[in-house]
């Protein structure tokens, strides 16, 4: 299958078996990431956290105040 990276649009080959295949085929609303812009805003977020200005804002359910 192919496939374009969202954010630098690169094109590349995914298996027709993987699961990314079966999700990017049966619901549209999920999108390709290439591996070095996964890898690069994983970095940068890390990097983020790192600094203690970076909050995870989960959700306003109120068990996920004691998580």
């Amino acid at each position: 299958m192919r496939v374009q990276c969202v954010i630098c649009d690169e094109i590349g080959q995914v298996p027709d078996e993987a699961l990314i295949a079966k999700k990017l085929r049966n619901r549209l609303i999920h999108t390709y990431m290439c591996t070095a812009c996964h890898d690069r805003i994983k970095e940068k977020t890390i990097a983020r956290v790192a600094t203690g200005n970076f909050i995870f804002r989960r959700s306003s359910h109120p068990i996920e105040k004691s998580f």
